[in-house]
């Protein structure tokens, strides 16, 4: 005899194809969300990043969501608790909340997944980007960007600026 049980998820399913998704100009990047905060009822967010060489992002820490990375393609390098990480296409790289971390773009180009458990961080890069006007890399900026208002949006969404972008010496 088969049992069934009902589904007691009230969150629809997510497929979405390539290049679809919520496109942002986020600090010089394309980033497309793929889930986030309104389609998983807040559980996790999903972001496709493209991002050119010598992209990285400030050194940081979350204090509300553990954030993991894949790389899809191209090549970065993370710094993750004090240690530094070579990530091809195909690595996995995993920041639990609290911990401080840190990448850069080390291949001409790169495109890869940031994950968020729970979601919420893409609305830290909504309050920073512009909607991309076409699934490419933005211009890149001629002036850099404004510190003072990164890290008060950061703070406003549980992350602190510890840093500047780059891997630590």
């Amino acid at each position: 005899m088969t049992s069934t049980t009902a589904s007691t998820t009230t969150v629809p399913p997510i497929a979405l194809g390539p290049g679809e998704g919520e496109a942002l100009w986020f600090l010089g990047i394309l980033a497309l969300v793929k889930s986030s905060t309104e389609t998983t009822d807040g559980q996790v967010a999903v972001i496709e990043h493209h991002a050119p060489r010598g992209f990285s992002s400030p050194l940081h820490l979350h204090h509300r969501e553990d954030e993991w990375f894949y790389v899809a393609e191209g090549a970065l390098t993370f710094w993750v608790g004090g240690r530094t990480y070579d990530a091809p296409a195909g690595a996995f790289v995993y920041g639990p909340r609290g911990v401080p971390h840190t990448f850069s773009v080390t291949s001409e180009s790169a495109r890869f997944l940031l994950v968020a458990q729970p979601a919420g961080f893409e609305r830290f890069m909504r309050a920073l980007s512009e909607p991309a006007q076409t699934l490419t890399l933005p211009a890149a900026p001629t002036e850099p960007p404004d510190v003072e208002r990164l890290t008060a949006v950061a703070a406003e969404h549980g992350i602190d600026i510890l840093g500047p972008p780059g891997i630590p010496a």
